[in-house]
């Protein structure tokens, strides 16, 4: 019995398995079993990460997480490298990681 009998009697089509021989980088398939961590998910160390936004500065970032503007040199020197030797020139699209308190 071909494709063309299973339409004609209103039938699904028999499921195909999948062949692991051919998966390409854009089947979801193999997009999951290359990449085991969830989408989203924050990094093992518990620190979270902030991606920096125009007309963001690192006290109001230090606000927004720990509540107090002053925080703001804690963290400069976990992203010293990033931010280089001027605190004040911060980019955005730089990613910060943000200690926990």
């Amino acid at each position: 019995m071909g494709l063309r009998d299973f339409f004609k009697k209103g039938e699904k089509e028999p499921v195909k398995a999948p062949n692991p021989t051919n998966r390409q980088p854009g089947d979801s398939t193999f997009f999951n079993q290359q990449s085991p961590q969830q989408p989203g998910a924050q990094p093992v160390t518990g620190q979270d990460t902030y991606t920096v936004k125009s007309g963001d500065s690192l006290s109001k970032i230090a606000k927004h997480y720990y509540g107090d503007a002053n925080a703001w040199k804690k963290i400069y020197e976990a992203n010293k490298a990033t931010i280089g030797s001027n605190p004040d020139l911060i980019k955005p699209g730089q990613q910060f990681v943000i200690p926990k308190q």
